[in-house]
C-alpha cells in the first residue's frame, strides 16, 4: 500500500532511488518498469515521476551534482584565479576523492556496465552532456573576468572530460589493472587541461 508520508521529502527520492537502483542491477535496465518500482518502494507511481520526470532519471540521478560542480568552478573562484584553472581544481577534487562522478570510484562500475548496456540510458547520458555544455557557456558567458571563448571551452572541456572518463570505465570494465587504470585517468586530466589552456581559454 503506498505511503501517504513524505511524498515531497528528501527520505522519499531516496528510497525511490534504492529500490530502482537495486532492482536496475539486479534485472538489468530495460526490464524494470516505473510501475514496478513504485510498488516496491510504497509509493504510486505518480509520486515516483513526480520526483523523476522521465525513467533514465532514476539511474542518471546526478545530472544536477555536475552542472553545480562546474557552475560552482566559475561562480565561486576566488578573485584572479582564472577559470580553467580552478575547473582543473574541481576535477582532481573529484578525481582525489574518487566521486562517483569520477569515474574510479569502484562501487560505480556496475553502474557504468548498466548504462553500457542500456541504449536509452547511453542516450540520455548524452543529452545530459549536451546540457552540461550549455549550463557551463552560460555561466562563462555571464562572468565578467572571462575573456575567452565561452562556448567553445565548455564545449571542449565536457567533450574532453567525457572522452577521459569513457576511455576510463572501458578500461575497468575489461578488467584491466586498477591502479593503471586510475594513474592513466590523472594523466589523462592533465593533458585535458594543457590542450584546452593552450587552445580556448582565458580568464
Amino acid at each position: 500500500m503506498p505511503r501517504t508520508s513524505e511524498r515531497g521529502g528528501p527520505r522519499t527520492r531516496a528510497r525511490i532511488l534504492e529500490v530502482a537502483n537495486r532492482m536496475f542491477f539486479e534485472r538489468g535496465y530495460e526490464a524494470v518498469t516505473v510501475a514496478e518500482i513504485a510498488r516496491e518502494a510504497g509509493f504510486s507511481s505518480v509520486t515516483v515521476f513526480n520526483h523523476f520526470p522521465r525513467k533514465e532519471d532514476l539511474f542518471l540521478d546526478r545530472a544536477a551534482d555536475a552542472a553545480e560542480l562546474v557552475r560552482s568552478a566559475v561562480r565561486d573562484r576566488a578573485p584572479g584565479v582564472e577559470v580553467l584553472a580552478s575547473l582543473r581544481d574541481m576535477c582532481l577534487r573529484v578525481f582525489d576523492s574518487r566521486h562517483p562522478l569520477s569515474g574510479v570510484n569502484d562501487s560505480s562500475l556496475p553502474f557504468f556496465r548498466t548504462v553500457a548496456e542500456s541504449p536509452a540510458l547511453v542516450a540520455r547520458a548524452r543529452a545530459i552532456e549536451s546540457e552540461l555544455r550549455r549550463t557551463l557557456a552560460e555561466e562563462l558567458d555571464r562572468d565578467p573576468a572571462f575573456e575567452g571563448d565561452g562556448m567553445l571551452l565548455a564545449a571542449f572541456f565536457v567533450a574532453g572530460y567525457g572522452a577521459v572518463l569513457v576511455e576510463t570505465v572501458r578500461r575497468l570494465l575489461d578488467g584491466d589493472a586498477v591502479d593503471a587504470v586510475v594513474m592513466d585517468h590523472r594523466v589523462s586530466l592533465d593533458r585535458l587541461f594543457i590542450a584546452l589552456r593552450d587552445g580556448v581559454g582565458r580568464g
